[in-house]
């Protein structure tokens, strides 16, 4: 059976995590916020109304794509393409190309960064696979001048994290709506673990701070990953509505280092 990502990728032991998406997804929440084409994503009212069903939803289209084999995840790209079409038809506009590569550079971006947060340095070849991985999505929907390989992608990263971010008036109403979504307990830590996975000037644009608090508990995250005390830290961390989404997002065994 052919797969779109093969068994044994290191794009499958990113995303086969609970911990590290949800980093990923602290850190793309940030970015969204500053990039000059979130109003798109205020467009159908989805994000504002309920940033964690919206995570969730986009989680899954994305496993689709990790974990599927390939026709199935060719359906998925090719359906995340028609939602978009969709959208950009309703709206009487077409969506940027440079805000379509700037997700996929953010998704290539925060898996490499979050792994290393959690986990381990990447070699280059494996960073040299998650961007093939998602440049290959790219291709698959059209998007034009995908980078698929590292040095062509970090050279375009930058430039894009030079032109598209921009604080805007979305920009406070979204970090509102994560605030009411979670609380302020959980709040603080999402503001927490997006300082530690964002690019610098992402940092510097949302007066983040650099995570420290939690960068100290990253070594003893580490050495109890297997430890049911581990296990519930992360879960307590989140709305209870959404704890059996969190844990089903395990598909991988964790690694004793």
């Amino acid at each position: 059976m052919q797969y779109f990502v093969p068994p044994g990728s290191v794009v499958r032991t990113i995303w086969g995590k609970a911990d590290t998406i949800l980093f990923i997804f602290a850190g793309a929440a940030a970015e969204f916020a500053v990039n000059k084409a979130v109003d798109w994503l205020y467009f159908t009212g989805r994000l504002p109304a309920d940033p964690l069903a919206r995570l969730f939803s986009t989680v899954e289209y994305a496993r689709q794509i990790v974990f599927a084999e390939r026709a199935a995840a060719e359906r998925a790209i090719d359906t995340i393409a028609a939602i978009h079409a969709g959208v950009e038809s309703r709206r009487g506009q077409r969506i940027p190309a440079w805000a379509y590569r700037d997700v996929l550079f953010m998704l290539i971006d925060y898996s490499i960064r979050a792994f290393e947060t959690l986990e381990r340095p990447l070699t280059l070849a494996e960073k040299e696979e998650v961007v093939a991985v998602f440049g290959r999505v790219g291709q698959r929907m059209g998007i034009p001048e995908v980078p698929l390989s590292y040095a062509p992608w970090q050279t375009a990263r930058q430039e894009h994290l030079r032109q598209d971010l921009a604080p805007s008036r979305y920009t406070t109403d979204l970090y509102q709506q994560y605030r009411r979504h979670l609380g302020p307990v959980r709040y603080r830590l999402l503001l927490a673990a997006q300082g530690l996975v964002v690019p610098p000037l992402v940092r510097q644009l949302l007066h983040l701070g650099r995570g420290r608090a939690l960068r100290l508990l990253i070594p003893v995250y580490r050495r109890t990953q297997r430890l049911g005390l581990s296990q519930w830290a992360r879960t307590a961390l989140l709305p209870t509505t959404y704890r059996a989404q969190i844990e089903a997002l395990d598909v991988v065994p964790v690694a004793v280092g």
